[in-house]
């Protein structure tokens, strides 16, 4: 009896020390997890880098500086946000000048309305706009879908004066972006008067397609030829038949910087670093639209390099103003509302800047059906004396399937 009484003990003892083990073991692994949880996730950066000028400007300034924050264990609705944290990011750029802080924030958005997986925005403008941008952005809601950081406009050196006046002030520095945000594999690039209409990550899918060759994705300048710019007047190379708008433009950058590419300056074929000031030199004289005159003179020598996508994902008043002329909109709605020619801010198509002031107006939180798509569509409903007005069901179409997804979302939990 003493002898199993001794054995009974002895392996008692055995299983009280291997819990204790494992106690020990589980408590060091939440201790060593937890400073992640708090500080390690890049949508909380501790404080903002202050940038310097010139190429320096990839650091940037970011927005949102989160401080010193409580215990993971007492927030328990910050827990949830963090578990729930994507590991993807979609990077957003645009370049505002001048009057522009309005337009592109009411960009910013129509992005964040709609999108899914986090967002990172990065916003070159002047100087003296960063202070409102920080404001602005700073007081939004949803801060858990987006982060931002701001650069200043920038130029190589010795070339900074030519590029600047190149078309608009500050407009050429998209073909900057490869070499200025050297650390982001994936960019969308768009215009400052661009609307969302459904999420980023639609068009951020198209990365996943493109095959082994293609770098970029833009559309087409034009649908219909007769009424087409760069075959009707352009004194250049531009690529395809109408020629390619880049106020949407959805990048590789890994692949663009280590791209060389054809050109018809020397047999020798050249970075994308390399090629853009001897074309600027070749056809300064004959380009009307600027930077994007040079990615059409590019892309003619590179048509392998583009993936074209369809023009409801950048629709401009060409495609109603003479009558409807993208069959895809008229089909599945638009996605990405394109309002050049200041269209967003003066009376000449009324159903553009119905839009943009359903989105500029709409406040965060309220129901999207009653507060931005139901009087959207009356006000839609008074511009058919134009020929953009007579179709404007195409304005509304995937803005519409887009609302619905989010309630879907919302109801499943997501």
């Amino acid at each position: 009896m003493r002898r199993v009484a001794r054995v009974a003990l002895l392996c008692l003892g055995c299983g009280l020390g291997s819990l204790l083990y494992a106690f020990s073991q589980l408590a060091l692994s939440l201790e060593q997890e937890a400073p992640r949880g708090r500080h390690g996730d890049a949508a909380f950066p501790l404080r903002r880098q202050l940038s310097g000028g010139g190429w320096r400007a990839a650091a940037g300034s970011s927005g949102r500086s989160s401080g010193v924050e409580a215990p993971v264990g007492l927030l328990p609705g910050r827990y949830d946000f963090l578990k729930k944290q994507p590991y993807e990011k979609m990077h957003l750029a645009v370049v505002a000048c001048g009057e522009r802080l309005e337009e592109t924030v009411t960009m910013l958005r129509s992005a964040i309305i709609f999108s899914i997986k986090f967002l990172q925005f990065h916003i070159f403008a002047e100087d003296p706009l960063h202070d409102n941008f920080r404001k602005i952005l700073d007081s939004l809601v949803y801060q858990e879908k987006f982060n931002y950081t701001l650069y200043p406009i920038s130029f190589p050196t010795e070339n900074a004066a030519e590029w600047k006046k190149l078309f608009k002030p500050c407009a050429s520095q998209r073909l900057f972006l490869p070499m200025i945000l050297k650390e982001v594999d994936s960019l969308l690039y768009v215009d400052t008067d661009i609307l969302f209409l459904t999420p980023v990550d639609d068009i951020w899918s198209f990365l996943k397609k493109f095959n082994s060759t293609q770098i970029a994705a833009m559309a087409p300048e034009h649908e219909e030829p007769r009424i087409g710019w760069y075959n009707r007047f352009a004194r250049h190379p531009y690529y395809g038949k109408t020629g390619i708008n880049s106020g949407v433009m959805l990048m590789n950058m890994t692949r663009i910087r280590r791209k060389y590419f054809k050109n018809d300056m020397t047999t020798a074929r050249l970075r994308w670093e390399e090629t853009l000031m001897p074309l600027l030199k070749k056809y300064k004289l004959n380009i009307t639209w600027g930077d994007q005159d040079l990615l059409n003179i590019m892309f003619f020598h590179n048509p392998e390099s583009l993936f074209v996508f369809p023009c409801q994902w950048n629709y401009r008043p060409d495609h109603c103003i003479y009558g409807s002329n993208c069959h895809q909109a008229e089909k599945e709605g638009i996605f990405i509302l394109h309002g050049n020619r200041g269209v967003y801010h003066d009376e000449k198509q009324p159903a553009f800047r119905a839009l943009y002031d359903a989105i500029k107006n709409y406040s965060f939180g309220d129901d999207l059906v009653h507060a931005l798509l139901m009087p959207l569509e009356l006000e839609l409903q008074k511009t058919q004396h134009t020929y953009c007005g007579r179709i404007y069901k195409v304005f509304t179409k995937r803005l519409t399937k887009s609302i619905r997804d989010i309630y879907e979302r919302r109801s499943k939990g997501r």
